[in-house]
């Protein structure tokens, strides 16, 4: 890391941590034993983070910087043993430890080294978020707040190693920023700072055209759009969470993604528009696990509110959809395998005929959909020479993706073939 950091310290760069290895699984594994045991038990955290500092031949300096938050943390776990109670405000105080440990240590690495660093807690670097503990949201002060925080120290030279995920709310509690909060933090800082480039470094070599364990020849994509990124997120390319992309709609900063094991390889640029020259198609992803539900019903012919009355029925019983297609008499939507469903097709059979069908898997052409008809016509032909009938198709309002629902089984074959077709 620190190798990557000092190539490019011209660039006047802000350092995002996370927190280090399991550190926030042990972490959790210590309340619980707090909780439901009464053993208040530091070891495994202690341990790996003395041991860093050990094999980094830092000094006595480094050990003092965290020495207060091992005593903080011992005092919670010791409220947590005693209260019996871990609420959601708790447990965000609690797993803020691994990326306040982090910054710390990494600080006292690069001062070790000659670099000028100073480990901040994202609270005192401008961010502030809402008190949806678990899941919270930054406030729109956050936007002023971090530069009028972190430019000047910048300015001066200093590298500022900020703990990612983490915020305070308005009332000083601390918060997580839930899935992919790390991303955000970094994304949050580029965006309201107006940075030249955020730089994601992960153990891949950017975004691939497919998943490598089904495409042998998978390769990075060179460059997508943020629309493009967010929906390869969510259709199973878990390199960047959906959530850490919007910073940079609203800045059009450019993000790259790169592997801290193999520096040199060029990695994905994720940007606002693609050069014109572009390929059609930047990548193809599949979801197993779906289940498809069919609502056909004479009484959706002209009727307002039928629609609505369909999708009050998904909300009272918690069930997100996924995709959606309709026709003037139906409605094809598709769920994930994991929910319990019989209620939720009672209620509707009131209302029109239910037909549920599991084992299904949903494949996703990701790119310019505006050039579909070219790319559903080579689609189209690869489907039936596989023999495939694709159950339903839907294409997403950003226009950045056609998605196909076919059976699980038959899925790996179609992102082979489509692969092939389209990159090989």
């Amino acid at each position: 890391m620190a190798e990557i950091v000092k190539s490019q310290l011209d660039k006047r760069p802000v350092l995002v941590l996370s927190a280090m290895g399991d550190t926030t699984d042990h972490l959790l594994e210590a309340s619980d034993n707090a909780l439901k045991k009464g053993i208040v038990k530091l070891d495994k955290i202690e341990e790996l983070h003395l041991k860093t500092i050990k094999d980094l031949n830092l000094n006595e300096e480094a050990k003092s910087a965290i020495q207060p938050l091992f005593d903080e943390l011992n005092k919670l776990l010791m409220g947590i043993s005693l209260i019996k109670e871990l609420t959601g405000r708790t447990k965000d105080y609690l797993v803020s430890f691994g990326e306040r440990f982090s910054v710390r240590i990494g600080a006292a690495y690069f001062n070790s080294i000659g670099v000028k660093a100073k480990a901040i807690d994202a609270w005192d670097g401008g961010f502030i978020s809402d008190s949806n503990f678990t899941q919270a949201e930054l406030t729109p002060e956050a936007w002023n707040l971090i530069p009028s925080k972190l430019l000047a120290p910048a300015e001066e030279g200093i590298l500022q190693v900020v703990t990612g995920f983490i915020a305070k709310d308005e009332k000083g509690n601390i918060t997580t920023l839930g899935r992919g909060g790390s991303d955000l933090s970094a994304t949050m800082i580029g965006a309201s700072c107006g940075a030249a480039e955020i730089q994601v470094w992960k153990d891949v070599d950017g975004i691939l055209t497919a998943d490598p364990r089904l495409v042998e020849k998978a390769r990075v994509v060179d460059s997508v759009t943020y629309e493009a990124a967010a929906e390869l997120a969510y259709y199973g390319a878990q390199v960047l969470h959906p959530r850490a992309m919007q910073p940079c709609l609203k800045s059009g900063t450019p993000v790259l993604v790169k592997n801290s094991y193999n520096p040199k390889a060029p990695g994905t640029k994720i940007v606002k528009t693609l050069p014109a020259q572009a390929s059609p198609l930047q990548a193809i992803t599949s979801r197993k696990n779906v289940t498809l539900v069919d609502i056909v019903s004479s009484r959706m012919l002209g009727q307002y509110g039928f629609l609505a009355e369909v999708f009050s029925c998904f909300a009272k019983h918690g069930i997100s959809v996924d995709m959606v297609a309709t026709s003037e008499v139906s409605v094809s939507i598709t769920l994930d395998a994991s929910y319990d469903l019989e209620a939720l097709k009672k209620e509707l059979s009131q209302i029109a005929s239910v037909d549920i069908k599991t084992g299904k898997a949903i494949v996703t052409i990701i790119g310019d959909v505006r050039r579909s008809s070219e790319i559903l016509t080579n689609t189209f032909k690869t489907f039936e020479g596989l023999g495939v009938q694709v159950q339903m198709i839907s294409q997403g309002a950003s226009k950045v993706n056609i998605s196909f629902v076919v059976n699980d089984k038959e899925a790996p074959e179609v992102v082979k073939a489509l692969h092939k077709d389209f990159f090989e």
